[in-house]
């Protein structure tokens, strides 16, 4: 389903209420609305999204499968299954290659661009969870949760050219596309610098106050780290110096962070306060909160459509948790079948 949110000013201006409270609220989204509304079926969670914005596709990871979104039309063009637990997809565009980590597979799973039909797969080290490429070194990163290390593919010929030793739980990661690879740890709230050529450690940096990291974005063409923490709070860092730069205020239930180089703006998405905070970066060492903008409960993970400057989210409705039990202390509640939705903001 697609629709675009109709704006209430000329009723407000016909009835003579309300105009202060219309630009107030303009204000405080920043005049971001939600421009499109996308209904997927099944009852699979999600994790990590990846846009590529010259096809205008949008990979979603679904748990046993991944969906691939035309993000204009709503339409399904792909669907890659029979993987048991999807973290994130990587695209290496120039050899026509995509990489999915499959977590609950201990592997990495090759796809074709153009047929988007598995091709192959990779042995990973224990539940891989984030994944990058890295176009300096023409290589993939899969950075496993469990081991606490990073799995190195040469996309040439998908070997493994090696394994990195992180000394704790990596999250989300970045590629400054100059040979550097970062990424936050969870369990330790530091950011890990690695050679991408090397294949080495080079620093740990901390991140502190900000606290269990989890969402990282960069921009590039000044070396800055954007990581979106879970005592909801952003840092910004020196991709440098590993100094933190700034601290912001952003909301609850942070899962992913992510950076629109055209606008120079960071994005943190909130699932717990169901909003996306926007941070502008007025220069490289000017940083503030911009905009608030609502979305829905659970949705924590996002991306950015960098031709049209689009956020995109999505969530789920949710059935009610079961009784705890000794056996099962926290137990999770269902996914209302079909109620996956995929939610686009804009101006």
């Amino acid at each position: 389903m697609r629709f675009r949110t109709k704006t209430t000013i000329p009723l407000l201006l016909v009835l003579g209420l309300g105009c202060g409270y219309v630009v107030a609220q303009g204000a405080q989204t920043g005049g971001y609305h939600q421009v499109h509304e996308y209904k997927l079926q099944g009852d699979t969670g999600w994790d990590y999204l990846t846009m590529d914005a010259s096809s205008r596709r949008l990979y979603i990871s679904r748990g046993t499968h991944v969906q691939i979104l035309n993000i204009d039309t709503g339409k399904i063009e792909g669907d890659i299954p029979d993987l048991k637990g999807v973290h994130g997809i990587a695209l290496d565009k120039a050899d026509n290659k995509g990489y999915i980590s499959d977590g609950r597979d201990n592997s990495v799973v090759v796809f074709d661009l153009a047929s988007l039909k598995a091709t192959g797969k990779v042995q990973a080290g224990t539940n891989p969870d984030a994944i990058l490429f890295d176009p300096a070194t023409k290589r993939v990163f899969a950075f496993n949760g469990r081991s606490g290390n990073a799995t190195v593919i040469e996309t040439k010929d998908n070997s493994v050219a090696g394994t990195i030793d992180l000394g704790g739980k990596p999250e989300f990661a970045v590629s400054d596309g100059k040979g550097k690879i970062f990424v936050n740890l969870e369990d330790k709230s530091e950011n890990v610098e690695i050679d991408a050529k090397g294949l080495k450690v080079l620093t740990h940096w901390s991140l502190k106050p900000c606290e269990s990291p989890s969402g990282l974005a960069i921009d590039t063409d000044h070396e800055l780290l954007f990581a979106s923490c879970d005592n909801e709070m952003m840092a910004v860092l020196d991709g440098n110096s590993g100094k933190v730069i700034k601290t912001l205020p952003i909301g609850k239930g942070t899962d992913a962070a992510a950076f629109d180089k055209g606008l120079k703006q960071a994005y943190s998405s909130n699932g717990q306060s169901g909003d996306i905070t926007v941070i502008k970066e007025n220069s490289p060492s000017s940083f503030d909160v911009a905009a608030t903008i609502p979305t829905k409960l659970r949705a924590r993970t996002m991306t950015v459509d960098e031709k049209t400057h689009d956020l995109i989210t999505v969530t789920a409705d949710f059935e009610k948790a079961p009784e705890a039990t000794a056996e099962q202390p926290r137990p999770r509640p269902k996914m209302v079948p079909d109620s996956f939705v995929v939610l686009v903001y804009g101006k």
